[in-house]
This record gives C-alpha cells, sequence and structure tokens, in this order.
C-alpha cells in the first residue's frame, strides 16, 4: 500500500450513497427511454430534379449536319420558345444549290405536265379504239349485207339455170318432133332449121346461166373472205391502237413515280432548309454552349447548347436499397432535408426535427439502377410548408421515409441483429377488404 500511491488512492475513496442514487436514476431514466416510441424510417441521399421530364435540363441537338455561321444568344441568357439560337449553313454537297428548292420546284410541274399529256394520250387512244371499233361495226354489216345479197343471187341464178334447162330439154323435143314432122313432109325444111336455132339458143342460155351461177358462188366466197379480213384488219388495229395504250400507261406509271420522287424531294428539302435556325424548344434559361465558336463544323445529332427550362415543379429522387423497397409505397410521407439549409433532425421523433420539408412519393422505379438501387420519385406534400424557392435542379438532399412507431428498445435489437423495418401497411382494413370481398364471392 505504501509502496503504490494507486492503491492509496483506492484506500482514501469513500463510497458515496449519491454515487449510488444517481447511477439507479440513470438506469431507470434509460429504462424509460428503452419504452419511448421510435419511429423506423429509411433514409437515403437524393438529389434535386422536377417532377415532369419535359421540365429538367435538356440539350438541343443539330438534326442535320453543317457548318455554325452565327450565334444569336449567350450562355445565362433567357430565350422563349421559337427564339432563334443559331444559324448554320449546308456541307453536304448534294444540298449546297442555293437554288435547290426552286429547280426541284421546276422539274417537278415538268414531271406533273408530263404524266399529264400522257393521260390525255390514253383518253385519245380509247377514242380512237372506239372508233375503231364502231367502224368494224359498220364494216362488218356491209360485208354481211353484201354476202345475203351474194346468196340470194345464187339462188335467183339457180332458178334461171333451171328454167334455162327446161327450157332447154323442151327445145330439144320439140327438135325431134320438128325432124319427124319434116321426114313426114308435115313441116318445111325453114321450120326445121328454126327449131334447131331455137335449141342451139336454149343450149347457150343454159351454159351463160351456169356461168352466172358460178360467178354468184364465187362472189358468196369472196363475201365470206372479205368478213374474215375485216375482222384480222380491224383485229390488228385494235391490238396497235391497246398497244400504244398500255406503252402510255406504262411511261405515264414512270411519270407518276418520278413525281412523287420529287415530292418527296421537295418537301424533304423544304424542311431541310428550315432546319438552319436551331430553334429554343420551350422558354429557359441557356446553361452552356457546347459547340463553340464560327466556322465549327457539327454532325447530325450532335449536341450544340444545354437549355434550363424557366417553369419548373420541383421534386427530388431518393435512391432506396433493394431491401428497403417492398416498405414504400406511392402517397407515403417523406420527410426531406436540403443541402445548404440548416437543420436539427431527430430521425426517430420526426415531430421535433427542424429545418425539414414534407414530400409524398409519386413514383416507384420496377428495375434496379447502375448502382445497385431503386430510384423514388418525391414531389412536394401540399399539406406542409412550401419547398425553397432558391433551389435549383441538382442540388443535394438526403430523404428519410417514415415507417411504423416501435419502442426504442425494439429498434436497438433490429439494428444490432440487422432486421429490415417492419412492415407498416394497415394490415387490417386490408383483412377486412378481404373479408368483405369473400362474403360477396
Amino acid at each position: 500500500m505504501e509502496k503504490y500511491k494507486s492503491f492509496q488512492l483506492l484506500a482514501e475513496r469513500v463510497n458515496s450513497r449519491i454515487l449510488i442514487k444517481s447511477l439507479y436514476y440513470l438506469l431507470a431514466i434509460m429504462l424509460v427511454i428503452f419504452f419511448l416510441p421510435w419511429t423506423q424510417n429509411i433514409r437515403s441521399n437524393a438529389k434535386v430534379t422536377s417532377l415532369q421530364p419535359s421540365q429538367r435540363p435538356q440539350t438541343i441537338h443539330s438534326i442535320i449536319a453543317g457548318r455554325i455561321e452565327k450565334w444569336y444568344v449567350q450562355e445565362g441568357q433567357f430565350v422563349k420558345q421559337g427564339d432563334t439560337i443559331l444559324f448554320i449553313s449546308e456541307v453536304k454537297a448534294e444540298y449546297l444549290d442555293p437554288n435547290l428548292i426552286e429547280n426541284t420546284d421546276q422539274q417537278l410541274k415538268s414531271k406533273e405536265f408530263a404524266v399529264k399529256s400522257y393521260m390525255e394520250k390514253i383518253k385519245s387512244t380509247d377514242v380512237q379504239i372506239d372508233a375503231i371499233i364502231n367502224s368494224r361495226k359498220l364494216k362488218l354489216e356491209q360485208a354481211e349485207n353484201k354476202l345475203i345479197q351474194a346468196k340470194l343471187k345464187v339462188q335467183n341464178d339457180s332458178v334461171k339455170l333451171s328454167a334455162s334447162i327446161i327450157n332447154n330439154k323442151i327445145a330439144k323435143e320439140q327438135l325431134i318432133r320438128m325432124e319427124e314432122l319434116y321426114k313426114e313432109g308435115l313441116k318445111s325444111l325453114t321450120d326445121l332449121e328454126a327449131r334447131k336455132l331455137k335449141f342451139q339458143e336454149t343450149q347457150a342460155k343454159v351454159i351463160s346461166d351456169e356461168t352466172v351461177l358460178i360467178s354468184s358462188k364465187n362472189e358468196i366466197l369472196n363475201a365470206k373472205l372479205e368478213l374474215q379480213s375485216i375482222n384480222a384488219d380491224f383485229r390488228d388495229k385494235i391490238a396497235k391502237s391497246e398497244s400504244d395504250k398500255f406503252a402510255t400507261l406504262s411511261n405515264m406509271y414512270d411519270a407518276e413515280a418520278v413525281v412523287s420522287k420529287l415530292q418527296n424531294q421537295f418537301v424533304n428539302y423544304s424542311i431541310r432548309s428550315g432546319m438552319y435556325y436551331i430553334l429554343a424548344p420551350q422558354d429557359g434559361y441557356i446553361t452552356q454552349a457546347i459547340q463553340s465558336g464560327i466556322g465549327e463544323t457539327i454532325k447530325e445529332g450532335a449536341e450544340i447548347v444545354s437549355i434550363m427550362p424557366a417553369d419548373y415543379e420541383l421534386a427530388i429522387e431518393m435512391f432506396v436499397n433493394p431491401m428497403d423497397i417492398p416498405l414504400l409505397e406511392k402517397g407515403q410521407h417523406v420527410q426531406v432535408q436540403f443541402d445548404g439549409w440548416p437543420s436539427v433532425i431527430f430521425s426517430g421523433w420526426p415531430g421535433i426535427s427542424y429545418g425539414t420539408y414534407g414530400g409524398k412519393i409519386v413514383a416507384i422505379d420496377n428495375f434496379i439502377n447502375e448502382s445497385g438501387k431503386y430510384r423514388v420519385l418525391v414531389s412536394h406534400d401540399k399539406n406542409y410548408p412550401n419547398w425553397p424557392k432558391e433551389l435549383r435542379l441538382g442540388a443535394g438532399a438526403s430523404a428519410m421515409s417514415l415507417l411504423k412507431e416501435v419502442p426504442i428498445w425494439y429498434e436497438l435489437w433490429r439494428q444490432v441483429n440487422g432486421f429490415p423495418p417492419d412492415y407498416y401497411k394497415n394490415q387490417t382494413s386490408d383483412i377486412k377488404l378481404k373479408k368483405g370481398t369473400d362474403d360477396k364471392k
């Protein structure tokens, strides 16, 4: 005891009941604290964004390739929708003609006139075909009438030939009787010679009528040949006219295809000429000129400037671990702390926190991001004070999603064991709803 000073100090120490009572009070306070309510929560990092995608910062691209000729704005300047940001000129060889639109329009009008000419030619060909058909009809009627006449003439000549044959037969019989009478001396030689002459005349008449009949039959054959010739001739004429018509139709369709192509080119050239002026898509502020200088060449789809919309509705996007995502749902309340705004936060007692703002969940992503977390979009809760007007998109924030109230000892036990927060959804209402649905069934 005398050798070591520490033992001497212990020997001089006086036990005090005050210290013991203080320890008891401290233990009682800790026991009370352990049974105090604690609001479970999910804390996550967040950043300020806008609620609508159209209100978020965006970059303006050039649809066509070109060369920067003139800037009309500068960084930080406010622009209205439709204001000109810059002017670019053409760099592609096929569009360098200053009169490209006028020349294309002239070609288009020429081809349209050619199409009209082909259409008129087709109409004329149709009229010509109709005229040929009508002419063929008349010619055929004329040839058929001629054939009928030839047939009637054959009948007439056949009757004449029959009469001549009968006359010739009668003359022959009369000649035989005359010869007998002459032999008997009843008729003179003159009468006999006259009868012979009459017989020869009837023979000649028969031969003449046969010749005429053969000629009439030849006329029938000629009329039939003429009918066939008329049909063949007019078929050739109609076929030639239809061939000309189809050739004209083919040319017209080719011309119409060229017209459609030229119309497409004319519209494309007209639209392209309007793309030389890059316009502001909405009211906002020019934040950064990505392309700069005069004479710089830009490619199709290249980013030119970034613009921040003037009007936007603030929101935050918080990133939650997959283990906590089942505990969140749309409309759930969230406490938000913004970077740069002083706050005193008691995560377990949100009611006594200071400097936080209210929000509610409006969207929860269904897929995980590259960092292995889910994105949750939170907007302002109208039941709480407005968010600071000085907030800017991209600012940092911290979000705290409030869950179920539990004793502090339970929360400590949960944290030590690494258990997730309790599922605080109103299970009673779900059970009642389910029971009512089952009863209806």
